[in-house]
């Protein structure tokens, strides 16, 4: 059983997160990689930007740095394979302020924390865009692609499916 739950914990860490798109260095990076990343490119706590959300992140910024967006890069999408939920951002307004939550402790972000990767909006408010709204908060991330137009974007257009979406959460 204890080699059972080892197993578990490192499948965990072995999950990666690809980055692609117009960039000239595509990648994809785990627990692993994501832990390397020096202190200042690191951010402890999210819950200080949300409450109800919980872990430790690395900036988009510092993400961005690693795979060199291309200059016409003006997109960021948001891939969520397990529930096929797709968010298209300006690249420009979130920079800044895009979070990668990606750990609890020493543990990676579990699925219920919306792992094995959450982006994280530290305040979409002060982004000055209507297209930045907390349903860009995406759990389950698996991928981010940057591209030129807005790429696949599947969230909810009216009130009651926003409602509905949330309740979910």
């Amino acid at each position: 059983m204890r080699e059972a739950l080892r197993i578990s914990k490192n499948e965990k860490k072995d999950v990666k997160l690809t980055i692609d798109g117009l960039v000239q260095h595509p990648v994809s990076l785990g627990y692993d990689e994501l832990s390397q990343f020096s202190e200042p490119d690191q951010v402890e706590d999210v819950s200080r930007f949300a409450g109800k959300k919980q872990g430790d992140a690395v900036t988009l910024e510092s993400l961005l740095r690693l795979v060199d967006p291309l200059p016409e890069a003006n997109y960021l999408t948001l891939h969520a394979g397990k529930d096929d939920f797709h968010v298209s951002i300006p690249l420009a307004a979130v920079r800044s302020e895009g979070l990668l939550v990606y750990k609890i402790g020493d543990q990676p972000l579990g699925v219920n924390q919306g792992g094995p990767f959450r982006f994280l909006i530290k305040d979409f408010a002060a982004c000055h865009s209507a297209e930045l709204d907390d349903c860009a908060n995406v759990k389950y991330l698996d991928r981010m692609e940057l591209s030129q137009r807005k790429g696949l974007d599947t969230r909810p257009t009216t009130d009651e499916e926003h409602e509905a979406l949330h309740k979910g959460e």
